[in-house]
């Protein structure tokens, strides 16, 4: 891992009607590896990634990538540096998948780069395994097929910095770990990733670290067994939670407890 940041936020805050929605986020992002945001819903976590991308302008504080402030950037420079997945890849137009996976060739049009645009496509659909959706129409795709063909365009973008906004939301199980996979293999070829997950479970698995947001700030940060703690995502959650190791694979689960579900066992071994 690089020593110097190639994202870097700067004490980043941002009010919405009077309510803090980050309130002073430090954080920083290395080539290399998949950094994941996780958090109770209205934590700030997408609001971040939003901030990162630019989409969202800062209240105070500063967003930079390799040392230079967000908004200093050229767009067409930008988008040769980071790829964005939003969580509602939503087009405007009646696109093919394949046209919206060629979206991600924009920003090298006119560079001696655009020479490789039909093997970086080929490439980015095999990975993503979204070849045969190519000629089917966009806004017709099931939510996971519209997500695997969002991931597809990130690919095909080819920029050293990913950010991924609950790019596995909609997916079934296979496709969520093929995605994540996906962007593990991508930083290890040395881009930084940032992934926006609600599955702990998911982010243990894939992310090298962990950042825990709760009402707009940092809760936690560190490696996913320094944050992934019972006592620290029942406290962050409420909702009592147990982290679990797996057998034979070193890797961590994290699993609500459902008191429900220990009555009902309760009533099951002691019938009256």
């Amino acid at each position: 891992m690089n020593a110097e940041p190639v994202v870097q936020a700067r004490n980043a805050r941002l009010q919405l009607s009077g309510k803090d929605i980050l309130d002073g986020i430090d954080l920083v992002l290395f080539s290399g590896e998949v950094l994941a945001l996780v958090g109770p819903n209205g934590a700030g976590k997408s609001t971040l990634l939003a901030a990162l991308c630019g989409d969202v302008r800062l209240d105070s504080g500063s967003i930079e990538i390799h040392g230079v402030e967000l908004g200093q950037w050229q767009v067409k420079d930008l988008a040769r540096l980071r790829s964005v997945q939003l969580q509602d890849s939503k087009v405007s137009f009646s696109f093919s998948a394949d046209d919206v996976v060629r979206m991600g060739r924009a920003p090298w049009v006119g560079t001696r780069f655009e020479d490789h645009d039909e093997a970086v496509i080929g490439a980015a659909t095999a990975s993503a395994e979204t070849t045969a959706l190519s000629d089917r129409n966009y806004p017709t795709l099931s939510g996971g097929e519209k997500s695997r063909v969002a991931f597809a365009r990130v690919l095909a973008q080819e920029t050293p910095v990913i950010l991924l906004d609950e790019p596995t939301a909609a997916m079934d199980i296979r496709y969520q770990e093929l995605v994540l996979a996906r962007a593990r293999d991508r930083a290890a070829a040395g881009a930084a990733v940032v992934v926006v997950l609600h599955d702990l479970s998911l982010a243990a698995a894939y992310a090298d670290r962990i950042v825990l947001l709760d009402a707009g700030r940092v809760h936690a940060s560190g490696s996913p067994r320094d944050v992934l703690q019972s006592q620290i995502l029942s406290d962050v959650y409420r909702h009592p939670v147990t982290v679990m190791e797996l057998p034979g694979s070193g890797g961590l689960a994290v699993v609500p407890l459902r008191p429900h579900r220990q009555n009902l066992m309760a009533l099951q071994e002691d019938p009256v």
